[in-house]
C-alpha cells in the first residue's frame, strides 16, 4: 500500500481509539462519548479519504449500529442507521444530478451556458458577478437552496467550465473551481438575507416564538441582515477570485466561439424545449407550490416525467455513478451527525460552553454564543437538525442571564443558518453537489470552508451587532 494511503487509513482509526481511551467527561453517558470518538474518525476519513468518503460513512454508521452506541435494541439501531436514506434533501440532492443530466443530454445546458460566455465570457470574473445574481433573484422565492442552487443553477452553470477546457482534476483550477465555490458561496449568503431563502429561517422563528416570546416579521428580517448580505454579495465573487484565483482571468477569443458554437446548434431542438418547460415546472412549483408540495417531492414529480417522455433513460440513472455516491455519502453522514443529538452529546456540549460563559458582560456572552452556535456546526449534517436540537437550547440558556437582549440574540442565532453553510462538504443541501462535482479537491474544500466560514462569521460580528443594537433598540 503507498505510504500516504496508509498514513491516510490510519490517522482516523488513530484518532477514534484514542478518543475512546480517553476518560469520559463528568456529566456524559459513556456511549455519547464513544459515538463522538467514532464520529470524529468518521470526519478525519471524510476528510483524508483513504477509500472513497462514501464508504467511510457507510463503515461509519455501520459501526455505531453494530457497537450499539445509539440504540442497545438491535432493530432500532438498524433504522437509525437507515434513517438518512429517508431524508428529503438527500433525495433532492440527488434528483438535482438528474436534472444536470437532462440539461446534458438533450443540449439545454451547453446552450445556456454558450449564452453567458457570449455575453459575460470576457472575464472570470463578470460570469461570477452573473452566478451570484442568479442566486439573488431567485432566493426570495424559493425556500429549499438545494432546489435554489442544486437544481436550478448547478445544472446550467456545469456547462461553463468545459467550455474553457476545466474538468475535474488536473483542469479544475482553469476555471470551474471558481465557478462552483462562488455559487455556493452566494447561496449561503442569500439563504440567510431572505427569510424565504431557506426552510431552516422559517423554523428558527417558530422556535424563536415559542422558547423567548419573541416575533420577526419578513420585513424586519430583511432589514437586520441587509447591511450584512449586500457588503458581502458585493464582494463575493472578487473575494473567491482572489482566494481562490482562477487559472483562466480573461479570454478575448471565447465569446465569439462561443457565439459560433450557438450558430452550429441551430435552433433549439424539441427535447430542449420539453428540458426547459420541466425546469419552468419545477421552478413555478418550488416558489407557488409550497402549500401543496414539498420541494422534494416537486424535484421527484419532473424527474419522473423526464423519465417518462424520454429525455433521460433508466440505463442512465443507473450508471450516473456521481449521483448514487454522493446520495449513499450525504445519506449516512446526515444519519452520523443526527447520532450526535441523539446520543446527548449536543446537549451536554451547549451546557457546557454555557457555563464556561458565566460572569462575562452581556455583550461579550453574545459574540460567544453566535460563534458557538455557528461554528459547532462542524457537527451536522443538515441545518434543520442543528436548528431543532441547538436553538432552544441556547434560547432557553440565554433567557436566564440578567439584561441579555432577547430579540438582538435570537435574530444573530438564527441569521447564522444560512452562512454556516460553507463550512463543510456536508453543511448545507447544496454543499454535497458541489463537492461532488470534482471541481473543488476535498482538502480545498475543507480549507475554503475554514476560510470563508471564518470572513463571514467576523464579517457578520463587526457589522451587524452594533447595527441591530441601533436597529432594534
Amino acid at each position: 500500500m503507498d505510504k500516504k494511503l496508509l498514513r491516510n487509513a490510519l490517522i482516523p482509526v488513530i484518532a477514534w481509539i484514542v478518543l475512546t481511551l480517553i476518560p469520559v467527561p463528568q456529566g456524559l453517558q459513556p456511549h455519547a462519548w464513544y459515538y463522538f470518538a467514532l464520529f470524529v474518525g468518521v470526519i478525519l476519513g471524510v476528510l483524508l479519504e483513504p477509500i472513497p468518503a462514501a464508504a467511510v460513512g457507510m463503515i461509519g454508521v455501520t459501526l455505531a449500529a453494530a457497537l450499539q452506541l445509539v440504540s442497545t435494541n438491535p432493530g432500532d439501531a438498524l433504522k437509525w442507521a437507515l434513517s438518512g436514506f429517508s431524508n428529503g434533501t438527500v433525495w433532492l440532492i440527488f434528483v438535482a444530478y438528474m436534472f444536470a443530466l437532462g440539461y446534458e443530454k438533450t443540449g439545454l445546458g451547453r446552450r445556456i451556458a454558450l449564452f453567458l460566455v457570449k455575453h459575460l465570457g470576457k472575464k472570470t470574473l463578470g460570469l461570477g458577478y452573473a452566478i451570484a445574481l442568479s442566486d439573488l433573484v431567485l432566493a426570495p422565492f424559493i425556500p429549499s437552496n438545494t432546489a435554489r442552487s442544486g437544481g436550478t443553477i448547478y445544472p446550467i452553470i456545469e456547462n461553463i467550465p468545459k467550455l474553457y477546457g476545466s474538468a475535474p482534476g488536473e483542469t479544475s483550477r482553469k476555471i470551474g473551481s471558481y465557478i462552483m465555490w462562488t455559487a455556493l458561496a452566494t447561496t449561503c449568503v442569500t439563504s440567510s438575507l431572505f427569510l424565504t431563502g431557506l426552510a431552516p429561517n422559517l423554523m428558527a422563528l417558530e422556535l424563536v416564538s415559542k422558547t423567548v416570546k419573541v416575533t420577526i416579521t419578513w420585513r424586519e428580517w430583511f432589514l437586520g441582515f441587509l447591511p450584512v448580505g449586500a457588503l458581502l454579495l458585493i464582494c463575493l465573487p472578487y473575494l473567491v477570485y482572489k482566494i481562490y484565483p482562477p487559472e483562466i482571468k480573461s479570454s478575448e477569443n471565447v465569446p465569439a466561439w462561443a457565439r459560433e458554437e450557438l450558430a452550429k446548434m441551430g435552433k433549439v431542438a424539441r427535447n430542449e424545449l420539453m428540458m426547459a418547460g420541466l425546469a419552468f415546472i419545477a421552478l413555478v412549483l418550488w416558489i407557488f407550490g409550497g402549500s401543496w408540495f414539498d420541494a422534494t417531492t416537486v424535484a421527484l414529480m419532473v424527474f419522473s416525467l423526464m423519465i417518462v417522455v424520454g429525455i433521460i433513460k433508466w440505463s442512465d440513472i443507473l450508471g450516473h455513478k456521481q449521483a448514487w455516491n454522493v446520495l449513499v455519502w450525504f445519506a449516512t453522514l446526515v444519519t452520523l451527525a443526527d447520532g450526535l443529538r441523539l446520543v446527548g452529546f449536543l446537549k451536554w456540549f451547549s451546557a457546557i460552553a454555557a457555563d464556561a460563559m458565566k460572569g462575562m458582560p452581556v455583550m461579550w456572552m453574545v459574540v460567544l454564543f453566535v460563534a458557538i452556535f455557528f461554528l459547532v456546526h462542524y457537527m451536522f449534517a443538515s441545518l434543520t437538525g442543528h436548528t431543532s436540537a441547538l436553538l432552544p437550547v441556547f434560547l432557553a440558556t440565554a433567557m436566564v442571564v440578567p439584561g441579555m437582549p432577547i430579540k438582538l440574540l435570537a435574530l444573530l442565532l438564527c441569521y447564522t443558518l444560512g452562512m454556516m453553510g460553507i463550512l463543510t462538504p456536508y453543511a448545507t443541501g447544496p454543499s454535497p453537489i458541489y463537492y461532488g462535482s470534482g471541481y473543488i479537491p476535498p482538502k480545498d474544500f475543507w480549507r475554503l470552508g475554514l476560510i470563508f466560514g471564518l470572513i463571514f462569521l467576523v464579517v457578520f460580528l463587526v457589522v451587524d451587532v452594533p447595527y441591530l443594537r441601533w436597529y432594534i433598540y
